[in-house]
């Protein structure tokens, strides 16, 4: 195994990024293109900036972010944390009480990591659940917190119609539900037309800024104000809050975004796999492009070379190292944070998925195959190109 813990995973993200400076400082910003759906930004003009004090510009553009969070995500308050994962703990720590329960429904599993790290943190007993059935089977005594979550990873979107079941379960046992609605916030209600987490009955909603919008790495929690200050409380006895810039951005970025570009991106992602499906079986369709997942890359590979040792989570890091060193096309795999998924997306909503060419793209991501398939067979060439910038 090439990527063994969370450690290899950190290294490996160095390396990219160390890649990408090198790529910027030879080639320039336009030799890039970020397609992981999580490019964000930083909107700001210089009269905003220059109040970025410690407290003037919290105090400043705090109330902006109550005005748009609200219209974003409905509820009452509005909190802005530094990341998905620190407002989820900062939830959890605030809610959840030793040995209960939390049970989690997505449309698909794995969850995200930071859920169940969050509930070993507390000494709380984690469930989680992609079949409704299962969950209604066994739901437990003692619950402290329901999850919910919108969009996995791979942005796979629940259903409205369990959606509504599992808040009534929630509801009928007084439970707290939370949605964890970090790039659903969007994709749910922009490209399947549901309606905000809130006006469907959750207590909280928490999103990513800078999935699938032009906002820094961040989040933002809505719900009731009871509930979010006591979420507020915890999260400022940890650090977990976002500072002055990162509101300020999540304010613009949230006065920007109208979904234009999700909605854009479907015909130019369906034309994408359309031109992919002539040579590959691997490629699969999400809201706003493509993806590959590890078992279906190794039987892509394994149609080509049925002799080599590597594990298939590997395949996709080494993929998607490949694609940022040779080409630049920046994927999850290559930079992600220890945990997330592996699996390598193409999100054509991007600024860059919107700009680059189709037959370009398509070039890239063959020529990209056709290197793994020189190196997969051998170990240490493929443990180069994950960890030598």
């Amino acid at each position: 195994m090439l990527i063994k813990d969370s450690l290899d995973e950190m290294k490996k993200r160095e390396v990219s990024l160390e890649v990408i400076k090198s790529i910027i400082d030879n080639s320039g910003r336009n030799s890039l293109y970020d397609l992981t759906g999580l490019s964000g930004g930083f909107l700001a003009n210089q009269e905003e900036l220059n109040l970025l004090e410690t407290y003037i510009g919290p105090a400043i553009f705090d109330e902006k972010l109550q005005t748009l969070g609200k219209a974003h995500l409905g509820g009452e308050k509005i909190f802005a944390v530094n990341r998905t994962t620190s407002g989820i703990l900062a939830t959890i720590l605030a809610i959840v009480k030793k040995d209960n329960y939390v049970v989690h429904f997505l449309p698909e599993l794995p969850s995200h990591p930071s859920i169940p790290r969050s509930c070993t943190l507390v000494g709380a007993n984690y469930l989680e659940f992609d079949d409704i059935g299962k969950l209604i089977a066994n739901f437990p005594k003692d619950v402290s917190l329901v999850v919910i979550t919108g969009s996995t990873m791979d942005h796979k979107v629940i259903s409205e119609d369990i959606f509504l079941k599992i808040i009534n379960i929630a509801k009928k046992n007084n439970i707290t539900v939370l949605v964890d609605d970090a790039s659903g916030a969007r994709l749910r209600t922009s490209i399947f037309k549901q309606k905000k987490a809130i006006d469907l009955g959750a207590d909280l909603v928490i999103t990513s800024t800078d999935k699938l919008m032009d906002g820094p790495r961040g989040g933002i929690i809505a719900g009731s104000k009871i509930l979010v200050d006591k979420i507020k409380v915890k999260a400022n006895e940890f650090g977990l809050e976002a500072q002055g810039p990162s509101i300020l951005a999540m304010a613009n970025a949230l006065k920007k975004y109208n979904g234009k570009s999700l909605i854009n991106s479907i015909s130019k992602k369906d034309n994408l796999l359309k031109l992919l499906e002539n040579d590959f079986s691997m490629f699969k369709s999400t809201p706003t492009g493509i993806m590959i997942q590890e078992d279906d890359l190794a039987n892509e590979v394994r149609k080509c070379i049925t002799n080599f040792e590597i594990y298939n989570k590997d395949l996709n890091f080494v993929y998607g190292m490949i694609l940022l060193k040779k080409h630049g096309i920046i994927t999850i795999p290559a930079v992600s944070m220890p945990g997330a998924s592996n699996t390598i997306r193409f999100d054509m909503s991007s600024k860059d998925g919107q700009k680059i060419e189709i037959k370009v793209l398509y070039d890239k991501i063959v020529d990209s195959f056709n290197e793994l398939l020189e190196v997969v067979d051998n170990n240490e060439k493929c443990r180069e190109i994950l960890f030598n910038p």
